[in-house]
């Protein structure tokens, strides 16, 4: 039996992941859960499952869950904080972490996770995106595997199995498009947050659907594909793939192109990752391809969502500027739900604080949370200064 803790838990990662292990009760058991605010649905789990820790956003949520609890003997240690999704993410019974925050709030304590010796289940895109190149040196020394559960990178991971790494010519990301794919740049400046939050294919978390809206969260993906499979990021193509089933592919030397398909549900590669190099008889749609009709694939659109450009180029430059476009692009997609601008407003001010950001020698931990930090800051202030356009 696999023991688990979950960074994450209230969030869609996280449920699906709970499901995994209500499916298989004798593969899996938990130990430890984190969520931010979500009290209701972090009590259900704790009934079901029976952490030894739970971890919350801050001390009030603490005491309103502690009092939400009872005085049970059952109960949980309830800890909160930055240093309580430490503890979570290193408690000694846990073999795998569950990496599954929203954000750069995810890195520190997955590192913490990786120095304690823990395997990671990785869905927190941004720990590679901010910090790929220290994250994955420290993973190699520690002899932790780090297994993807994006569907993307899972998909990747699954064709490069049997294959030698010297044969591979190039990475195919493939992208759904989100729900504006078909959309022009005018439509694009009145897209509102209820209209960008219904993606057509998969059920995600507000800022993701976002993401996805603005391709950028395929430009991150490309970023931090770039680390997890140690490829260049120029042999890392993204293809729009409006059905969503072929969830990504790899292209070998000698021209063939292996890919892997399945319906749009996360407990498959979530499964995967937990059971790895196993295999689970998992409960989930199967793929017919006789009623799939077609596949379709059209080339990206750098023009119209720039997000995606961007994220080319901070991957190409690196250094501290792949940090600084995600703290950017966290401010503004809040920006965004929260009616303070606009959707074409998301990547300039992504881009605008890009320009203004200047990297400065060796890369390390320090400097990616200095960036981190100056981007929010400076993000913030651009976002202030604008209007919704009409």
């Amino acid at each position: 039996m696999k023991s688990l803790s979950i960074l994450g838990c209230t969030g869609s990662i996280g449920v699906n992941t709970l499901e995994i292990v209500r499916q298989f009760p004798a593969r899996f058991k938990i130990c430890a859960l984190a969520a931010g605010r979500n009290i209701s649905l972090l009590k259900e789990h704790i009934k079901e499952f029976n952490p030894r820790l739970v971890s919350v956003l801050d001390a009030e949520v603490a005491e309103q869950l502690r009092e939400s609890l009872g005085a049970s003997p059952h109960a949980p240690r309830i800890v909160f904080g930055p240093d309580g999704y430490e503890e979570v993410a290193t408690i000694p019974e846990a073999q795998m972490l569950v990496s599954a925050m929203v954000g750069a709030a995810g890195l520190l304590p997955t590192l913490a996770a990786i120095e304690a010796g823990k395997h990671i289940a990785l869905a927190n895109k941004e720990t590679l995106v901010i910090a790929g190149e220290i994250v994955m040196e420290r993973a190699a020394r520690k002899g932790v595997q780090i297994l993807p559960v994006d569907s993307e990178h899972s998909a990747i991971f699954q064709s490069l199995q049997g294959s030698h790494r010297r044969d591979l010519k190039r990475i195919l990301l493939t992208a759904s498009g989100g729900p504006f794919f078909n959309k022009c740049s005018e439509e694009l400046s009145r897209v509102t947050p209820e209209a960008a939050l219904c993606h057509p294919n998969w059920s995600m978390g507000r800022k993701i659907t976002i993401d996805s809206a603005t391709l950028m969260n395929k430009g991150l993906e490309v970023i931090e594909a770039r680390w997890l499979f140690n490829v260049p990021v120029e042999r890392i193509a993204v293809h729009i793939h409006p059905e969503s089933i072929v969830h990504s592919m790899v292209e070998y030397i000698d021209g063939s192109v292996i890919a892997q398909l399945g319906m749009p549900d996360m407990k498959i590669p979530i499964a995967y990752a937990l059971s790895y190099p196993e295999r689970l008889p998992v409960r989930s749609p199967a793929l017919d391809l006789f009623r799939q009709e077609k596949l379709t694939f059209y080339p990206p659109d750098m023009e119209k969502f720039p997000c995606l450009r961007l994220a080319y180029e901070a991957a190409e430059k690196s250094s501290t500027l792949p940090a600084v476009l995600n703290a950017a692009n966290e401010v503004a997609v809040h920006a965004f739900l929260e009616g303070k601008i606009s959707f074409a407003d998301i990547p300039y001010l992504i881009e605008t604080t890009m320009r203004r950001h200047e990297p400065s020698g060796a890369l390390t931990l320090a400097k990616i949370l200095e960036a981190d930090a100056w981007a929010r800051e400076e993000t913030g202030r651009l976002a202030q200064k604008r209007t919704i356009s009409c």
